[in-house]
């Protein structure tokens, strides 16, 4: 076994193989680029050392750097995670002339694997089923068109050296598949340094199961059984969940063969995942093989009790695989969730910023844990718009699916983070719903659940005003119990003991009020029509703006955290976030508009890559105006109004800061 590994990535996947590494008593060495320099990562690892600036490109991609790296600190192996350089063929060439061992397959299967249409032809020639379609090298927009019309709408376009749902488009109609193919080509050449893409029949209401193979260089060769990837959005899977419900021995067996049927037509070493496509009927198409460790590895974990990482390592270093095919078994089902800095009401475009307040449920740092965060940021940390913005993943297990989903309900609610929008509430609600608890599982179940799994904004609660009013008093209580000056005191003392006042709360919606009394040492608070007489009393997490408070009156108790920056309070109650801001009459009394009527602002930092229209151009409400990049995916600024063009403050290729004003319209 190795005695010094250099992790060659970042964040929860880093911190993911560091654990291993530690416990098997090998030595690590992180990696970090400028935005990282006190992350989590760093500090999980022995040995830390700066590669460069924030951008992938300048740090975390530069292979060169990172080999040197290597060599200088007596690394005898690296471990790619995923991303980066994890399927990058000549950095596993580059590994091996070194003499370091590259934790991954040998450079030859990356690149058999590497490009989608040369892989779906070695698939064929293995006897592995495919999904109809163009796989070839021929790349005239005219001449993709015309394979697309044969083949008959819908169709999907997908970069060849693609993954992760980039540079992948859904076409349902032909005068839309030039733009689309325009669009597509765009971001794989951003994300991939290649736009070649090939073209497949979509399939409707397909499922995504992939396989987990490990292979040996004994020519040894197992499947880990499936996991069910079909909860997605964009194209990126947000809900994992291991074994496939539904899947019968007879199908987990066939997909399995077929799995390592893949695996040995390349000489598979390590890792790896065959993705498959699957229609309701039980037919299955294979998609693609990510030579790596996958994202959602967890969830085979907690159903075999193996740790894959060890896995990957004992392999590396020539052993056998720990077990033969007849030797694994399952327990139980699992169920990760990946917790996203990104705001669903914005069509989840992702979120920047810092974690100003971040707590998980109690969990276990165990491969078979019930409950399991994996995570690579801590509270203080901050999202920024240079990499993925995962923030964690939370996996639970259960003796069965109905347990673990219970489990993961449970899991969630107790989730608490303030600083960047994030998915927590969407994923709740997925795991509440009906179409998901029932299994009927599909590839487009969250645009097919739209209106539940995303509802309209609605009031906040009354228990939510509550508690947030309650911290208002607790905080300036405490700010009273700091001084001696009686000009300073801010508790409400009235000569004749009693004292009236009113708060005003913005939610999403409209404007609420709590009117708070005090008489004879006896607090009551009003919303609505209700009175209360209520107790206060309030505990500090060490953060003077995080407070857990409790208010009981003479019938209930409501209790819950509240989390306040300036005038805008976080609530969590009931397993749910409410957000209120504190409005100031005098402060907002006679305010202007702050807001250019009209204009369209960048919703985060990125890069202009395409303009479509000019000044004194006319637009239609929804019409595509420009699009920008942004955390590695396109971002499409549409206008909000029937109007004119006025200005386009931007080019191609220049980048903007986050709420830079990008075009303005008259309407």
């Amino acid at each position: 076994m190795f005695t010094t590994l250099l992790i060659a990535n970042r964040g929860e996947i880093a911190c993911r193989v560091a654990a291993t590494a530690r416990r098997l008593g090998i030595k690590t060495i992180a990696v970090y680029s400028d935005a990282d320099a006190e992350s989590k990562h760093v500090a999980a690892c022995d040995i830390s050392v700066r590669l460069g600036p924030a951008p992938a490109s300048e740090s975390y991609l530069k292979a060169d750097d990172i080999l040197r790296v290597a060599l200088a600190h007596g690394a005898q192996a690296i471990h790619p995670g995923y991303g980066f350089l994890s399927e990058n063929e000549a950095f596993a060439h580059a590994c091996a002339k070194a003499g370091i061992c590259f934790v991954g397959p040998p450079a030859s299967a990356i690149a058999a694997m590497g490009s989608k249409s040369a892989a779906k032809t070695l698939m064929e020639k293995a006897g592995v089923p495919l999904v109809p379609g163009y796989h070839g090298d021929e790349q005239a927009p005219e001449f993709l068109q015309q394979q697309a019309d044969t083949m008959g709408y819908p169709v999907l376009i997908k970069a060849s050296a693609g993954g992760g749902g980039k540079g992948m488009r859904i076409v349902t109609q032909a005068k839309d598949f030039i733009a689309a193919l325009a669009s597509c080509k765009r971001e794989a050449a951003a994300s991939f340094g290649d736009d070649k893409v090939l073209i497949e029949r979509y399939l409707q209401k397909p499922r995504h199961i992939e396989i987990q193979v490990f292979s040996d260089t004994h020519k040894q060769h197992v499947y880990l059984f499936e996991r069910d990837c079909s909860v997605q959005r964009r194209h990126q899977k947000v809900i994992e969940e291991a074994p496939a419900p539904g899947m019968t021995e007879a199908r987990r067996q066939e997909m399995g063969e077929a799995a390592i049927a893949a695996a040995r037509a390349v000489n598979y070493v390590g890792a790896g995942t065959v993705e498959f496509i699957a229609e309701p009927d039980g037919r299955f198409y294979f998609m693609e093989m990510n030579t790596r460790l996958q994202v959602e590895h967890p969830v085979t974990e907690m159903i075999t009790g193996m740790d894959l990482v060890e896995w990957q390592l004992r392999v590396a270093a020539g052993e056998r695989l720990p077990k033969t095919q007849d030797e694994l078994q399952r327990c139980g089902h699992a169920i990760e969730a990946r917790i996203y800095a990104e705001n669903g009401d914005k069509d989840f475009l992702p979120s920047i910023g810092r974690l100003v307040h971040l707590e998980f449920p109690d969990h276990e740092a165990f491969i078979n844990a019930d409950v399991r965060v994996d995570g690579g940021v801590r509270a203080g940390d901050t999202i920024s718009p240079y990499y993925d913005p995962m923030i964690a993943k939370l996996i639970v297990r259960g003796a069965n699916r109905d347990q673990a989903r219970a489990r993961m309900l449970r899991a969630l609610a107790a989730t608490q983070i303030v600083g960047v929008h994030t998915n927590v509430a969407f994923l709740s609600r997925l795991m509440a719903d009906e179409a998901f608890g029932e299994a009927d599982l599909d590839t487009g179940l969250i645009e097919r659940r739209r209106e539940t799994l995303l509802p309209a904004p609605i009031p906040a609660t009354r228990e939510a005003l509550l508690l947030a009013c309650a911290a208002v008093l607790e905080q300036e209580k405490a700010v009273s119990a700091l001084t001696t000056d009686p000009w300073a005191e801010r508790c409400g003392w009235r000569v004749d003991g009693s004292y009236r006042r009113m708060l005003s709360f913005q939610d999403s919606e409209s404007a609420q009020e709590v009117l708070i009394d005090m008489a004879d040492g006896m607090t009551s608070l009003t919303v609505g029509a209700e009175r209360v007489a209520v107790e206060i009393s309030s505990q500090t997490n060490g953060v003077d703006s995080v407070l857990h408070v409790a208010l009981l009156t003479r019938s209930s108790r409501v209790s819950g955290t509240v989390v306040r920056q300036g005038d805008r309070f976080d609530v969590f109650v009931s397993g749910k976030c409410e957000t209120v801001t504190l409005k100031d009459p005098l402060a907002s009394a006679g305010q202007a508009e702050a807001d250019h009527a009209g204009s369209l602002t960048a919703p985060m930092p990125g890069k202009i890559i395409a303009i479509e229209v000019k000044a004194g151009e006319k637009v239609k409400r929804g019409q595509a105006l420009l699009v920008m990049e942004a955390m590695k995916m396109e971002h499409t600024i549409n206008a909000g109004v029937d109007g004119v063009v006025e200005n386009v403050y931007f080019g191609v290729g220049e980048q903007v800061a986050e709420g830079a004003v990008l075009i303005s319209l008259e309407q």
